[in-house]
C-alpha cells in the first residue's frame, strides 16, 4: 500500500535525488533512475504522472483495463502497465512502436497496436468493451472528437473514465490556449461529463488535463 490515497494501488513515492517522487515497480524503460524494483515516473515525460502529481482525481485504483492513445514510444504506457490490468497501447507511427513492443516483451499485460486513435473501428475486434478506463495522449486536430470516437470502449455503469492531455498547439497554434481548451471542453461534452479540469504548465507546457466520463 502507499501512503497516498490520490495514488493507486501500485504507484508509490519513492526518494531520487533527495526529491519524493512518482515510481511504479517494473523493468526499466527509458534510462529512468531506480530505488529497488521502483523506478523514476519522470513527470516532465509523462501528461498522466503530470495529473497524478497535481493530484487530480483520477480514479485510478490500480488493476484497471486501460485503453491508451497515443503511446509512442512506451514511456507513459509502461508505468500504467506496471500498476494497471490489460492495456492496450495505440500508436500510428511505425517507428516508435518497434520501441513500444520491445517494452511489452517484459509486461505480458501490455498489448500494443499499430492502429490511428482516430480510427477505432480498426481496433475494434482486438480491444475489449467495457474497459474501465480510456488514457490521451494525442497531439493531433480534433482531439475531442478522438476521445468521442472512442467513447465505445468504456463501461457505460458511470464508472468508465476518460483521462486526457489536451494539447493546445495541435489544436490552433494562433488562438490563445484558454480558448483552444473552451472549444475543446463543449464539444467533448457531447459525450462525457467532465468531472475536473487542471492545467498541466507546471510541467507540460500549454496542456490542460481532463478527467470525464461518458454520459
Amino acid at each position: 500500500m502507499n501512503g497516498d490515497d490520490s495514488l493507486p494501488e501500485g504507484v508509490d513515492r519513492r526518494t531520487f535525488d533527495g526529491r519524493e517522487r512518482l515510481a511504479t515497480s517494473g523493468p526499466t524503460v527509458y534510462g529512468e533512475p531506480t530505488d529497488g524494483d521502483w523506478r523514476l515516473w519522470d513527470v516532465g515525460r509523462s501528461k498522466l504522472g503530470a495529473m497524478l502529481e497535481l493530484g487530480m482525481g483520477t480514479g485510478l485504483d490500480g488493476g484497471e483495463s486501460v485503453l491508451y492513445l497515443g503511446a509512442a514510444s512506451g514511456t507513459t504506457v509502461s508505468h500504467v502497465a506496471d500498476f494497471a490490468g490489460p492495456t492496450y497501447a495505440v500508436e500510428f507511427a511505425p517507428r516508435p512502436v518497434r520501441d513500444l513492443v520491445g517494452v511489452a516483451e517484459d509486461r505480458e499485460n501490455l498489448f500494443p497496436l499499430l492502429k490511428d486513435a482516430r480510427a477505432p473501428t480498426s481496433y475494434a475486434h482486438v480491444v475489449e468493451a467495457d474497459l474501465d478506463v480510456v488514457v490521451q495522449d494525442v497531439a493531433t486536430r480534433g482531439q475531442a472528437e478522438v476521445a468521442l470516437r472512442n467513447r465505445q470502449f468504456l463501461r457505460g455503469d458511470g464508472k468508465g473514465r476518460l483521462l486526457a492531455a489536451f494539447k493546445a498547439r495541435s489544436e490552433d497554434v494562433t488562438a490563445a490556449p484558454e480558448t483552444v481548451f473552451e472549444r475543446l471542453l463543449d464539444e467533448l461534452e457531447e459525450g462525457y461529463e467532465v468531472l475536473e479540469t487542471t492545467r498541466l504548465d507546471r510541467f507540460h507546457d500549454d496542456h490542460l488535463g481532463v478527467v470525464a466520463r461518458p454520459k
